[in-house]
């Protein structure tokens, strides 16, 4: 089971980072940042079939393929942004997380614009 693949990563890394804080603090951030790459290298196959279950779906329907590109590549800022913020807030960095966070939120709303217009169209189609 990958999940606990995962947590044991996860587990090994927190030990490791809370000797290494007693001794040479400056190094803690690297491990943190490597178990997170890890993590991710670890989930990848994962992420790739729900990319393609997406793709499948999205072939078999009528929706838009510039809305499925939008909605994985938000999906992806969400996902980016929240490790960058996770990785700010444990190095103590929490103005530069909260930046992060708020600069994330405005690129995913400007980029949802198409797909929120669109969906304001179809509601006054269908408004008498």
């Amino acid at each position: 089971m990958e999940i606990i693949r995962i947590i044991g990563i996860g587990l090994i890394a927190l030990i490791i980072i809370i000797m290494l804080k007693q001794y040479r603090p400056e190094y803690a951030i690297f491990i943190s940042i490597l178990t997170g790459i890890l993590i991710l290298f670890l989930v990848m196959d994962r992420l790739t079939g729900i990319i393609n279950l997406i793709q499948t779906i999205q072939d078999k329907s009528s929706v838009n393929i510039q809305f499925i590109t939008l909605l994985i590549k938000i999906t992806g800022i969400a996902f980016l942004s929240e490790f960058a913020v996770s990785i700010c807030k444990d190095s103590g960095e929490a103005a530069i997380a909260s930046k992060i966070e708020l600069g994330s939120k405005i690129i995913i709303i400007s980029m949802s614009i198409p797909i929120i217009s669109s969906l304001l169209e179809i509601i006054l189609k269908i408004l008498p």
